[in-house]
This record gives C-alpha cells, sequence and structure tokens, in this order.
C-alpha cells in the first residue's frame, strides 16, 4: 500500500500528529494508524428515513470486512433524506446532503469510502459527494422492503398507494377499505418494493459500476445482503490500495451503460436528473438527449409496477439484475470498469433468467422500445421528459385544451369541482413546481384525475408539468419542463383553453399558437405569487443557483469536483 491520505494527519512526532492520534485512540488498536487505511462508512441510517433505518446493521457487517483486511472502519452519519417524511420535497436537500458528505469526507482523514444508501436521494447525493472527492468509493444499496399484500394481493410500495386512492375517489373502494392496506403496505425493512426511484438508482448504480456486481436489487432482508457488506468492507480496502477512484469507474460509457439498464428495467424518470447531477461533477459529458438516443430503442424486459406486474424481490427471485444486463450485454460498452477492477460485462455470462415472466428474455420484451423519450418544442424548449412504458399508448399522440392550474394548492382546490371545465380529452397542466418555483422540484406531476371523470371510468390524462413524478407512479405524464415557469419558461404563458399538441413518436409538445401571440403574452400573475420567496437559510441559497432540470438540478456552484486535498492544518 502506497502512502495513505491519512497519513497527513497521523505520521509523525509533532504536536499536531500526536493531537489527531490521541484522540482516536478510544480503545483501537495501538497500530490502527501504521499505515492502515483509514475507510469512512458514510452512513444515511435514521429512524426518520425508515427505508434506511437497517443500515446500522449493515454497517456493521461493512465495519468486519473492513477489519478484516486490515482497514480501519470509521461510521460516519452524513444527512439523511426520507422521502415519504421531509416537506417540501427531499430533492430540495439533495444537494445539501451531497456538499455535506462531500465537506466531511474531505475535511477528516480518511482514505476511501463505503456508501450505505436506500431510500431515493440518498445514493445519488452520497455518488455526487465521492465524485466531487475523488477518493476510493463504493455503494451498498440497503435493498428493498418484502413484499406485503392486502386482500390477498400483493402491494407495491407507491405504486398502490395511487391505485387504491384513485379507488376511492372513483367510489370503488371504501375509505376504511383504504385504511386497512395502511398496515399492509410496508411489510420490513428496506426501500419501495416497486421499480420506483429507490429499486432504481441501486441498480444503475450498479450499472455505473459502484457496486459490487450482483448485490443491487438484494432484497433487505435477505441475509446476502449483509455477506455481500461483508465482502464490500474487504474491496473497499483492496481499492484504496490499488487507487481505484470514482474519476476511473465513471466514465461516460459507464453513463452510457447506465442510461441502458434505466430503459431495461423500466427505471424512474428521476433516474435522469440524478444522472446528469453525477456526471456534472466529474465533467462527464452527457445530456438529457443521450437518455433517448441510447435508451429509447432499448427494450423493456423487467415486468414490474408500475411498468408491469411484479415487485422486486420477484426480480431476485428471477435471476436479479445481472440476468437483465445479459440480454442487452451487445448494447453494452465492454470497456467500462466496475469497483472490483473487472469491466461489468465479465460478470454477465453466467447469469440466468428463471422466470421469463418476471423477466422476459430479449426476443420477448415486455416493450419492444421502452426508454425515456425527450420532448421539445414551443412548451419545452430547453426539453421535457416523458415515460412511455408507464403512458397509455392511445395518449402518445393527443390534442386537447389545457386545463391549467397556477400551484399545487389551486390544483387541489379545484380539482374535483364539479364545475371544473374538463373532459377526458384536456391537457392538466401544473406550473410552478420546478427547482427554483416550489422550490425543490417536487413529486407533483401525476396529478390526481378530476373526481366526476374517475366516476365515468376514466384512468388516464395527459398530464404536463415542471415537476417530477414518483418513480413508483404511471400514467401519461409529461414532467421536468425545461425551462421551469419560475425560471421563464413557456408554461407560465399557457392559458386554460390553449390547444396542446403531444406527439411523443416526432418527441414534440407544442402550443398551438402563432409565436407572435404568444411573445405578447405576460407570465400568470396569480402562479408568480406561489413562486418561492425565501430570505435565508439553504432555501435562499438554492433558490439563488439552482440549475434547471436539463443539467440535473444541481447548484451552479458545486458542479465539478475539488478534489481530496486540504492544505491547511486545524491547530
Amino acid at each position: 500500500m502506497g502512502e495513505l491520505r491519512s497519513s497527513q494527519w497521523y505520521s509523525g512526532n509533532d504536536r499536531n500528529a500526536y493531537i489527531h492520534r490521541a484522540w482516536m485512540r478510544r480503545g483501537t488498536p495501538e497500530d490502527s494508524f501504521e499505515g492502515k487505511p483509514q475507510i469512512a462508512i458514510a452512513n444515511t441510517a435514521s429512524d426518520l428515513t425508515p427505508c434506511n433505518a437497517h443500515l446500522d446493521e449493515v454497517a456493521q457487517h461493512v465495519k468486519m470486512g473492513i477489519w478484516e483486511a486490515g482497514g480501519v472502519p470509521l461510521n460516519m452519519p452524513v444527512v439523511s433524506l426520507g422521502e415519504t417524511q421531509v416537506r417540501p420535497t427531499a430533492m430540495l436537500w439533495r444537494n445539501m446532503s451531497a456538499m455535506a458528505t462531500e465537506e466531511m469526507l474531505r475535511a477528516n482523514p480518511v482514505d476511501g469510502v463505503v456508501l450505505l444508501g436506500g431510500c431515493d436521494k440518498t445514493i445519488p447525493a452520497l455518488l455526487m459527494a465521492a465524485a466531487s472527492v475523488g477518493i476510493p468509493a463504493v455503494v451498498v444499496p440497503g435493498g428493498p422492503m418484502a413484499t406485503g399484500t392486502f386482500r390477498g394481493q400483493a402491494l407495491g410500495c407507491g405504486t398502490d398507494v395511487w391505485r387504491l386512492s384513485e379507488e376511492v375517489r372513483g367510489g370503488e373502494l371504501s375509505n376504511r377499505d383504504f385504511m386497512k392496506s395502511e398496515s399492509s403496505m410496508i411489510r420490513s425493512r428496506g426501500h419501495c418494493n416497486t421499480m420506483g426511484t429507490a429499486s432504481t438508482m441501486a441498480l444503475v448504480a450498479e450499472a455505473l459500476g459502484m457496486v459490487l456486481p450482483g448485490l443491487a436489487g438484494t432484497p433487505a432482508v435477505d441475509s446476502n445482503l449483509l455477506s455481500g457488506s461483508h465482502e464490500t468492507g474487504r474491496l473497499i480496502v483492496e481499492m484504496v490500495a490499488q487507487g481505484r477512484t470514482p474519476q476511473e469507474l465513471l466514465t461516460r460509457e459507464s453513463f452510457l451503460n447506465a442510461i441502458v439498464a434505466l430503459a431495461a428495467i423500466g427505471g424512474s424518470t428521476n433516474a435522469v436528473v440524478h444522472l446528469l447531477a453525477i456526471a456534472g461533477r466529474l465533467g462527464v459529458e452527457l445530456s438529457i438527449d443521450d437518455f433517448d438516443r441510447v435508451g429509447s430503442s432499448v427494450p423493456l424486459l423487467v415486468n414490474l409496477q408500475p411498468s408491469g406486474r411484479y415487485l422486486m424481490d420477484d426480480l431476485h427471485r428471477a435471476g436479479g439484475f445481472l440476468s437483465v444486463l445479459r440480454e442487452v450485454k451487445d448494447l453494452l460498452h465492454p470497456e467500462a470498469l466496475t469497483v472490483t477492477g473487472e469491466p461489468l460485462v465479465s460478470y454477465l455470462d453466467d447469469a440466468r433468467i428463471w422466470d421469463e415472466e418476471v423477466i422476459r428474455p430479449r426476443g420477448n420484451p415486455l416493450l419492444p422500445e421502452a426508454g425515456i423519450a425527450i420532448l421539445r418544442g414551443n412548451l419545452a424548449p430547453g426539453g421535457a421528459l416523458i415515460k412511455p412504458a408507464a403512458a397509455s399508448p392511445h395518449l402518445l399522440e393527443h390534442r386537447g385544451p389545457a386545463v391549467v392550474f397556477d400551484s399545487i394548492e389551486d390544483m387541489h382546490a379545484r380539482i374535483d369541482d364539479p364545475d371544473l371545465d374538463v373532459d377526458e380529452n384536456s391537457v392538466l397542466i401544473l406550473r410552478g413546481c420546478g427547482p427554483k418555483g416550489y422550490p425543490g422540484m417536487p413529486e407533483v406531476s401525476n396529478m390526481p384525475l378530476p373526481k366526476k371523470l374517475l366516476a365515468k371510468g376514466v384512468r388516464d390524462m395527459v398530464r404536463i408539468c415542471d415537476g417530477r413524478m414518483s418513480g413508483t407512479a404511471y400514467g401519461t405524464v409529461v414532467l421536468h419542463v425545461t425551462p421551469e415557469a419560475a425560471a421563464g419558461g413557456p408554461l407560465a404563458i399557457v392559458r386554460t383553453g390553449d390547444m396542446i399538441r403531444l406527439d411523443v413518436v416526432n418527441r414534440t409538445l407544442d402550443i398551438e399558437a402563432e409565436p407572435k401571440e404568444l411573445a405578447g403574452r405576460r407570465p400568470s400573475d396569480a402562479a408568480a405569487e406561489g413562486y418561492a420567496k425565501p430570505v435565508r437559510g439553504w432555501e435562499r441559497l438554492y433558490v439563488d443557483h439552482v440549475l434547471q432540470a436539463d443539467t440535473g438540478v444541481d447548484l451552479d456552484f458545486l458542479t465539478g469536483a475539488s478534489g481530496p486535498e486540504v492544505s491547511r492544518e486545524s491547530h
């Protein structure tokens, strides 16, 4: 092992080295500071992040692996974000979590880091931080929960919340039974068991090469997660010895492999902003157009909610993520490496599909083309996303009148008004939900349908928003409209009654109006009144510096990397 970064703190006989060593002894072996790599365990365990509450146990198994391999493990709690708990949206603090983790990794005497994440924003934030610091790093995903059942049917976290709540509003399910389902939804430790954002980012992290191959997607209750955590602890010591850093692993080819994987698994649209943000920390060229160019022709092979029928424990049982990648191996860049130092494709030959209903063979896909589509037009000059796999085929080409909501509060107040002028051909538009406007770009784009249309049997409509949507959600939803309304985007000037044309095949999204007429319009005053106007704290910093969805919603001063060096002593 070459000279360690931590030796800048611990080597020598002067007063400063004495202070650094003495305060860290606390029962550690005498030789803990003599050439042994110091490994941080960036741990997002928190009782307020219920999907990550078990990560302290995972950390213990990582620690055992680090000790066994000759390293010194150091638990480092970091900012944790519970998707279902924090208001106004966990996305508001993804960048703060990334920044805080980055600064703590740089400021402390650590040579490598194991990143423990699970819930939606935790893995992206950890990867953004590790990419900016550049010390050896590896991810251990916390894994999906076991599947609960209600009335004899398996429940998909999130996806069935949206479905059952709409059944209540449509008069098909009593509120009493809806409340009963609540105690059946969450059966165990772990994150959502659908192909939501948490599952997506765990698998995408493995496709990027940042997870021990074969570990992502292992259920949280499975003992194999603990043995894989132990092995990861051994691995990070090896990575430090060999100087294997995120800069070596997270290449453009790795990101393109992640896009292929995202399409094949029917993953969350949230992966787009997260991958763009991670790439931005590394200076890797990646754009929203890459998601369409590379991913749009990739077949959907994973039959999981919300795009299909099954759940994450079924995916694990049916062969796991590597068996999915084996089916699209010819689409992957063979030179892209993993944390082991070996190419990702070298782990695919032995993978097998054991249930072809859950993981479809390449010749029998769920959909022949399933990647995320990028739309542009006079309503979204900077681009917008739609996930065709989660949309209704008959709505992918649609023309209808706009019904505009100026804020989330406006939508909630009027969506069920029996006098609302809306029918199944209408296009629901919600603005003021972008990074600056909300603030934080919440998961509200999959608006509930008007109650009077649900009563008629309508279950999907075209919906357009500058916010995001949960990876567990479904429907013909156009989201991430850029620029957002609060940043002066055309969404700010749409009026109720405007004809909107969506054409996914031709990748267009337009208001049918003359350019001169649109140019003469003023943005909605009612919408502007609801935009965020913070005066202090993180929200002020965020609104002043956040970038738009097409570049990953990072802060402008956080793009790029500062590396691991700290030039001055603390004493």
